[in-house]
């Protein structure tokens, strides 16, 4: 496919641009697009990763708290005004706000929008008032914005039926489910876990460090389970996100980590080093997530997966087959899964061979994107 259209890729968080989309930017780039990358709060080093890419890094404002077109009325107005200016021809906007204020700024100008809806988070959680009060505001902004775009896009079939139900886009609007965001089989390498019964097994959870991903569920597995197996090591790469109340307590890690309960990392600058050295991977979360990228980067790297029958979750897990599906929310079956694979070192290498083989089969990057560029050219 030969074109000269121009693509902006829209985001809420300019590092995911190149960290999350790098392989996307350049799938399109080879099909011959001209790819615009908008982001706020962009650093030196993410401009360069973007330029590196061969995409053309668009800075914008945006407000990361709050979801009220009145007071965002000058991100829209932003918005539109570099689309105009760079001649943008197709809209790619992912994350809740890009999505929306993008997708109307786009409609005031006529510029065709392909949104991905790539989890549905916090927001649609339920947990909270505050969660179903952000809930109704979003459903109603999305039915706004998302009636005039092309086609839409989930990374899992029960957020689509939420959308359905909810009546926020049509059944005879184009809509489409791929397998994640997809990961990269190269740079998250495969590697075979070998254990017997008196090696370390490692267990590992990624993510923002908030209740919601179930981070505190993992906490006290750990401080119950460590005394019975010396041999147990339970990592937590992360951080806490700041301002919020989900937060899961710094000092606390910090406590744990210095009795030798857990092994705390912080904020780790290369997650694909990190996991190659650990074992098992662990995402107790109750979050609305699109299809977690920390599992894929574990799946793809050869980890048996320990996660929750959430949306996005269960699609990553053969049950019993490469890791667990177990209840969100709840701390005894988890602590029945980690059981498991100390009692039972020799299936890790089994079942983590099982996750690799699902990664290749189901969530290569290469097949993601040659799924999301089809979207585009019947829609360009």
């Amino acid at each position: 496919m030969n074109t000269n259209k121009n693509i902006l890729i829209l985001c809420s968080a300019s590092f995911s641009l190149s960290n999350f989309r790098g392989d996307l930017i350049k799938h399109l780039l080879s099909k011959g697009f001209k790819v615009y990358c908008g982001g706020p709060d962009f650093e030196e080093s993410t401009l360069n990763l973007v330029r590196d890419l061969g995409g053309i890094p668009i800075p914008f404002h945006l407000q990361r708290t709050g979801l009220n077109p009145l007071s965002d009325y000058n991100t829209i107005q932003e918005l539109k005004n570099l689309m105009t200016e760079h001649k943008i021809d197709i809209l790619f906007p992912y994350t809740i706000k890009p999505v929306i204020y993008g997708s109307f700024a786009a409609k005031k100008l006529g510029i065709p929008v392909i949104s991905l809806i790539t989890g549905l988070g916090f927001t649609f959680s339920r947990v909270t008032t505050k969660a179903k009060v952000l809930q109704s505001v979003t459903e109603f902004l999305y039915r706004k914005a998302l009636k005039s775009n092309k086609a839409v896009i989930f990374q899992n079939s029960d957020d689509l039926q939420l959308f359905k139900n909810h009546k926020i886009v049509a059944e005879n609007q184009s809509l489409h489910v791929v397998n994640g965001s997809g990961i990269n089989l190269e740079k998250f390498a495969f590697k075979p876990r070998k254990h017997s019964l008196n090696s370390a097994v490692k267990f590992v959870l990624v993510a923002r460090l908030m209740k919601e991903k179930g981070v505190e569920l993992l906490m006290n597995a750990a401080r119950q389970l460590k005394p019975q197996y010396p041999n147990s090591e339970f990592h937590i790469i992360g951080e806490p996100p700041e301002n919020s109340s989900s937060a899961v307590s710094k000092k606390e890690l910090e406590e744990l980590n210095e009795n030798g309960t857990i092994v705390y990392h912080g904020k780790s600058m290369n997650v694909a080093k990190a996991i190659s050295e650990l074992d098992i991977f662990v995402l107790p979360t109750y979050y609305r997530e699109g299809v977690p990228r920390s599992i894929l980067e574990a799946l793809s790297s050869g980890m048996p997966i320990i996660t929750t029958m959430q949306p996005g979750c269960k699609e990553t897990i053969l049950d019993g087959k490469n890791g667990f599906l177990i209840a969100p929310k709840e701390e005894k079956p988890l602590v029945e899964a980690i059981k498991y694979f100390l009692d039972n070192p020799e299936q890790i290498k089994i079942m983590g061979q099982e996750s690799r083989k699902l990664a290749e089969n189901k969530f290569d990057v290469n097949l993601i994107n040659n799924d999301i560029l089809s979207i585009i050219k019947e829609h360009a």
